[in-house]
């Protein structure tokens, strides 16, 4: 019995044994991960021929920067005032070579060539002093060798007045920007001239800043803001109504402080009495010559208005130091002649002329290119001054 048992004990410690060599050789054939790895090996991924996604930059929305405007310099604005001219007072210089090249110059002819100046507003004064410089050289028979054309040209050139100082003055002295004042009624195209006269002189590469001075009519500030937007300038304003010499004298302050060449004043115009208009804009010269002495002062007038243009022009002459006149709206219906007169009246030469519409019609004028125009084509050299 005691065998049995031993023979029982035998066999089941064997039997263990032979479980535990099993389990154990099980355990050797298995891969270990290495020591401090994860509890997870990751098969890499197989490789395919789709691309794996680009991750795009975020979408930016960006205000569109306005794009500023390049005006047209002085050589292409001389062309085009050729053009316009031509079209606009050829009729002038046609009727008067036609009386002048008749075969005999009586008494009649000459009364009509008087009639056709004095219409086209040369004045009266100007008008007998080219008759009588004509009757000369031409001989009142007619028998002359003169040709009429290049004597009419020479003699009106004399007219206009070609030794005139046409350059605008708008640079300063010492280091301080040049200071334009612009003066006229309103209606005349001022705050337009104004507009104009600054992309002149960025055309030029000089660095302009505006003063909205006419402060009485809202629309005229807003119109000159446009204008200094369209090509880069800045344009000093104040609320409507405020007293303009202030915004003349922040706006000359805010150029010598930013060192910019040119300062263009936009005054108000009105015209109720002279005096009103005297006190105004004696007002703003003082104030503005605080900053930086006025280097020209230009008037503005509507060229088609004749005589009613003249006596505009006598007022603001006594009320302020003109320097120059801008005759606006010179290829319309005005007549050719007011060139002439407005500089007889006045005593200051006419510098720059409307021609149109466009943002770049305002030009230098030029005296030679002026008289051709009148005669309807281009004979004889004309000095460019730009």
């Amino acid at each position: 019995m005691g065998d049995l048992l031993y023979l029982i004990i035998g066999i089941a410690v064997l039997g263990v044994a032979l479980i535990v060599g099993l389990v154990t050789s099980g355990r050797r054939g298995r891969i270990e991960p290495p020591s401090g790895g994860t509890d997870v090996l990751t098969t890499p991924p197989a490789e395919t021929d789709v691309e794996a996604p680009v991750d795009e930059p975020p979408a930016v929305d960006l205000a569109p920067t306005p794009t500023l405007e390049r005006p047209e310099g002085t050589a292409s604005r001389l062309v085009r005032l050729r053009q316009r001219l031509a079209s606009s007072q050829g009729g002038l210089g046609r009727g008067l070579l036609a009386l002048l090249s008749r075969d005999r110059l009586d008494e009649d002819t000459w009364e009509s060539i008087e009639d056709t100046l004095i219409t086209a507003d040369i004045g009266v004064g100007p008008t007998q002093q080219l008759v009588e410089r004509l009757r000369t050289r031409l001989r009142v028979d007619g028998s002359g060798s003169a040709d009429p054309r290049a004597v009419l040209r020479e003699e009106l050139l004399a007219l206009v007045d070609p030794t005139m100082d046409r350059r605008l003055q708008v640079s300063g002295a010492d280091g301080s920007p040049g200071v334009v004042l612009v003066v006229g009624v309103n209606g005349s195209g001022k705050t337009t001239t104004v507009g104009k006269i600054a992309r002149i002189l960025v055309a030029e590469d000089r660095s302009v800043v505006l003063g909205a001075a006419d402060t009485f009519r809202a629309a005229a500030v807003d119109q000159l803001a446009t204008w200094g937007e369209r090509v880069g300038v800045e344009v000093v304003r104040g609320p409507e109504g405020t007293d303009p010499a202030s915004v003349a004298f922040e706006a000359v302050k805010e150029g010598v402080a930013t060192g910019v060449d040119t300062v263009i004043v936009d005054t108000a115009g009105r015209l109720q009495n002279k005096q009103g208009l005297m006190d105004e804009l004696g007002k703003v010269k003082r104030v503005i010559e605080k900053q930086a002495p006025v280097t020209e002062v230009l008037l503005v007038l509507d060229a088609t208005t004749g005589q009613n243009g003249l006596i505009q022009a006598r007022v603001f002459r006594e009320v302020v130091d003109v320097t120059g006149i801008v005759l606006t709206k010179l290829d319309g219906s005005a007549k050719g002649g007011i060139v002439v007169q407005v500089q007889r009246e006045l005593g200051v030469p006419v510098k720059l002329v409307g021609l149109g519409e466009g943002a770049d019609d305002l030009a230098p004028f030029d005296a030679g290119a002026f008289v051709d125009a009148l005669l309807g084509g281009s004979s004889g050299a004309t000095a460019v001054r730009p």
